[in-house]
């Protein structure tokens, strides 16, 4: 994934130099990456202390290989990324807004404490939730995703060859759970696969099947294109979730899969204005 990174880096730099600037959007991301690749060199190597029984016996069940337990996490090093973090995002109070001030004045300690990492990454409510407001709750869990992702990352790189890709096939994210927030055509054969929103595993998916509710009713299934056909927008009618995506087999350049979520924020305008609900909002109909 590092490799990925510093592409991605590389291409934001061209562009900032072809066109003078880059968007606040694409610079913060653009700088939210060299924090990410920063810390990758500091992290050691993952030894996960899995069985191969377990593991085994984790995928059978149908249960993401990693749980929070699972994790030997750097707290110190933890710490230092929530503070880099979200000092990065205060700089950019357009993207947003006054909320992210409050939460950079947060006890970095408290944040990331065992009970609020564990909280977030089970996807339940945020101990310090009772203290902050809808938007303040969302913008600290994007905070916590950011300084949590490199640690996230590091463990799918080992693990994701010990995932057999046809036997999994599930709607989240066989490395840590994580719900997947974009997908693509393979340039291969044209199949699906999808990508976690919290560690960029890529895993094997069906083709017609809703990964959020796991309907595969054809009449609540579809999607919209753009004018290349390189773009789409699965829509759900079930769950009334969205899923944005890109066809290889279309796209004109190399793509790198990160930067098109960024680059594809306009689809999420469009799915929104729809009234479909992006990964993380909708209710749970499973």
């Amino acid at each position: 994934m590092s490799a990925v990174i510093d592409k991605i880096i590389k291409k934001l730099e061209e562009e900032k130099n072809k066109k003078g600037s880059l968007p606040q959007l694409l610079e913060f991301y653009q700088n939210l990456l060299r924090i990410e690749s920063r810390l990758g060199t500091k992290i050691a190597p993952p030894k996960p202390r899995l069985t191969k029984k377990t593991i085994n016996s984790r995928l059978e069940q149908g249960l993401p290989l990693l749980g929070f337990d699972d994790l030997n996490l750097d707290r110190p090093l933890v710490q230092d990324a929530y503070v880099e973090v979200s000092h990065l995002f205060a700089r950019y109070p357009a993207l947003f807004g006054p909320a992210v001030e409050k939460l950079k004045e947060l006890e970095p300690g408290g944040v990331i404490a065992p009970d609020i990492l564990k909280a977030w990454f089970e996807g339940a409510r945020l101990p310090l939730a009772t203290s902050l407001d809808e938007s303040e709750e969302a913008l600290l869990n994007n905070l916590i995703q950011a300084s949590i992702k490199p640690f996230l990352t590091s463990y799918a790189h080992v693990l994701l060859p010990l995932v057999n890709q046809e036997r999994w096939r599930r709607g989240f994210c066989p490395i840590c759970g994580g719900s997947p927030d974009f997908t693509f055509l393979d340039e291969e054969r044209g199949a699906r696969h999808l990508l976690c929103s919290r560690c960029d595993t890529e895993w094997l998916f069906q083709r017609l099947e809703c990964p959020y509710c796991g309907t595969q009713d054809q009449n609540d299934l579809a999607y919209f294109t753009d004018e290349t056909g390189a773009y789409r927008l699965y829509v759900c009618e079930h769950c009334r979730r969205y899923l944005k995506a890109i066809d290889l087999r279309q796209a004109q350049a190399e793509t790198l899969l990160p930067l098109e979520r960024v680059y594809t924020l306009d689809l999420d305008r469009q799915a929104q204005e729809r009234g479909y609900l992006p990964h993380d909002k909708a209710t749970e109909t499973k």
